[in-house]
């Protein structure tokens, strides 16, 4: 009874530490896009490599600054700090907001201290600062004359101001403009964030994992409902809804594969290069039953197939003079999205309780004509802060080409691009038509081609060769990273922002690219500001006999079940049976470094492993396909030989220090802890931590009883 309890309170545990985790945002600017950096360094604020401002910004800060005529020299100062901070490459949680726009980043305010009315704060505050010195300086138009937090300013009757003339004391001021650096948080303090330097984590010992499955799956898909059960697909065209045993228990998968939870294969064209792509499930399946499946088809062998082709005049390229490629026509074969209804499949018409749907397609949401017949990735995943669905496209050169038109760079070409579709306000065929869309979606407002105009709608990101396997970190929504396989020496790791172009073809990861041919180069790396890649690997690392690699993308590692592995980026190689570990240091730092792990099969899988010749415990994956995630946030490796689990190290007997969650890291920054996510992506009432935390020292009450 007494182990029992114990293993109760350590699961609750575990799971409050996971709920309560917080989260923050890697290097992010206001307009939610990656700082870049620059060639020429800035003239006026003190940030010069990787910045949030280019010289147009910094020219405008400077002109903003010598409007405000600031009278005092100490003071005016300060405000240069305050204004330049925009620049930061943290600037998006420097000015974070609820519903009003900041002019003025967050003061910080942690070193705070009352007495007993209330409005004293110690002298080191940079927020008590700016007051102290500028309480009484005359300001032209001064960004602080604003209602902040509710803060209600006097009332201002000319535009030549004094902070002692609009707030009432230091207290108000700070009230409105300062903020704690204690809870979190990130505040400005006069200088540009820097994040706390950490103890490097030591490198785990080795992955471990259990085979509980032998099917060859390409995708996987927890179930909506948070159940242990999940989908799998193969690249022919079946999906099949699995329950997955827990850890521990010695059981494998349940699953029947004479019985899938549909069966596309009529519609799926497979071949090496082609096949069902990816699965996902609308973020309210088990309200609405939508789900969607991303493939390729043949219009020969499917009528409905057919779409427009990727390669057109408004591009510039002519589909018939494209060369032959593998013996096929261009634009022959599609990369479609379809979305499917689990609805109306089971007596009480609960989605979450179908266990077979239909395969008649109910929308059509995407049609492209593929120019060649490789590298057209085919991802499809819903953001978990936004609900759009993320469509990965490659670059549709060939798998022997270098994207020779150059489509990767071209902002009219889909190809080489990170898509993002709202699916779930259709347009009328009129208006698909008059947008020229390619299928049925509408276009989020916050798209980038609202600020580069040369953007297709659609396009999130640029600059992509074939993202395979891309996700969003759980703890993070911020961070979502894509393995991106490369061409003639180097795989890479991208952490995906709005509007970031990554390079192809210019660039191969970090390095200068020169194609066979430059004849439809449409940029050059003098025209880019490429975001390179956070990790990655040369070929010659994975197989120094043939120099062979492709990059599997893979998850951030959430759960408990290796504390050593926790936070840690999992990711691996297709061909040469590499898993790498990325770990980040500082914590939110977007600065990884990476080790190649040695992996084993747990001496008590469910099911027998095959292992490399030579040796006694290391599984022979065959080729690995791709990563899975459960509700649990357990990781799965989906390879050719099967499904792995990640299990604890202990069960092959790989050493780790952290036994238990005290250790495990969490995200801090300068300051303390990272904050929790804004309250868009919060899901626990104010309450809920306190009632979980009465309840673990209840249970711990009774175990000591």
């Amino acid at each position: 009874m007494g182990g029992s309890l114990h293993f109760i309170v350590l699961y609750l545990f575990l799971n409050l530490l996971q709920l309560l985790a917080p989260a923050f945002s890697l290097p992010l600017c206001t307009n939610s896009e990656a700082p870049l950096r620059h060639k020429d360094p800035l003239k006026f604020c003190p940030y010069n490599g990787t910045s949030c401002c280019n010289l147009a910004d910094d020219s405008r800060i400077q002109k903003h600054f010598q409007l405000m005529n600031i009278s005092d020299s100490p003071c005016a100062s300060l405000l240069k700090s305050v204004l330049c901070a925009e620049c930061d490459k943290f600037s998006a949680e420097l000015y974070r907001t609820s519903s009003v726009p900041r002019q003025v980043p967050v003061l910080c305010n942690s070193t705070a201290s009352s007495i007993s009315n209330g409005t004293t704060r110690e002298a080191n505050s940079f927020c008590s600062k700016v007051w102290r010195t500028c309480e009484k300086a005359s300001i032209t138009n001064s960004i602080f004359a604003s209602s902040l937090k509710g803060q209600v300013p006097a009332p201002v009757k000319s535009n030549i101001t004094k902070l002692i003339d609009i707030w009432q004391s230091e207290a108000d001021f700070c009230n409105a403009f300062g903020g704690s650096s204690l809870d979190g948080s990130v505040c400005f303090d006069g200088e540009p964030i820097t994040l706390d330097s950490t103890v490097p984590m030591s490198p785990p010992s080795g992955l471990c994992l259990e085979k509980i499955g032998s099917g060859a799956y390409l995708n996987m898909a927890a179930h909506p409902d948070g159940s242990s059960r999940a989908f799998f697909s193969n690249q022919q065209g079946k999906i099949w809804l699995a329950t997955i045993p827990e850890v521990g228990k010695g059981g494998s998968l349940e699953l029947d594969e004479s019985s899938p939870f549909v069966d596309l294969s009529d519609e799926v064209h497979f071949d090496t290069q082609f096949g069902l792509m990816s699965i996902a499930f609308h973020p309210k399946f088990t309200q609405n039953g939508r789900f969607f499946a991303s493939f390729n088809c043949d219009k020969q062998q499917w009528p409905g197939c057919a779409g427009r082709c990727a390669c057109n005049s408004d591009l510039k390229c002519d589909p018939s003079k494209l060369p032959r490629d593998s013996g096929a026509q261009p634009c022959r074969y599609q990369a479609v999205v379809v979305e499917f209804t689990a609805n109306g499949t089971t007596a009480s018409s609960r989605p979450s309780e179908a266990k077979s749907a239909s395969a008649g397609e109910v929308r059509r949401i995407f049609t492209m004509g593929l120019p060649f017949t490789a590298h057209h990735a085919g991802q499809i995943l819903f953001g978990p802060a936004d609900g759009y669905l993320y469509f990965m496209m490659g670059d549709g050169g060939g798998s022997s080409s270098s994207d020779p038109y150059g489509f990767a760079q071209n902002k009219k070409s889909l190809l080489g691009k990170i898509l993002r579709l709202d699916i779930d306000n259709i347009p009328s065929a009129t208006e698909v038509a008059r947008q020229r869309l390619w299928g049925n979606y509408s276009i989020p407002k916050d798209n980038p081609y609202l600020k580069d105009k040369k953007l297709q709608p659609e396009i999130w990101a640029l600059g992509l060769q074939n993202p395979w396997r891309c996700s969003f970190d759980s703890a993070r929504p911020s961070y979502f990273i894509c393995g991106d396989v490369g061409k003639d020496h180097y795989e890479e790791v991208d952490i995906i922002t709005k509007g970031g172009n990554y390079g192809w073809h210019v660039y191969e990861g970090p390095f200068l690219f020169t194609p066979p041919s430059s004849r439809r180069r449409n940029a050059s790396a003098d025209s880019l500001n490429p975001i390179f890649p956070v990790m990655g690997y040369n070929h010659s690392d994975v197989n120094k006999n043939e120099g062979s690699a492709s990059i599997i993308g893979g998850y951030f590692y959430r759960s408990l079940t290796d504390p050593c592995m926790y936070g840690r980026y999992l990711f691996a190689d297709l061909y040469g049976g590499a898993i790498w570990a990325g770990t980040e240091n500082p914590e939110n730092s977007g600065v990884f470094n990476t080790t190649l792990l040695s992996f084993a099969c747990s001496h008590d899988s469910p099911l027998n492993c095959s292992f490399v010749p030579g040796s006694s415990s290391r599984p022979a994956l065959g080729y690995v396909f791709s990563f899975g995630e459960d509700n649990n946030k357990d990781v799965y490796v989906l390879a050719s030989s099967g499904v792995y689990r990640v299990v604890p190290p202990s069960r092959c007997k790989y050493s780790c220090s952290k036994g238990n969650t005290s250790d495990v890291p969490v995200p801090t920054t300068r300051g303390g802890p990272a904050p929790p996510p804004p309250p868009s992506q919060a899901t626990l009432s104010p309450e809920f931590p306190r009632k979980w935390v009465m309840l673990l020292l209840f249970l711990c009450f009774l175990l000591a009883c």
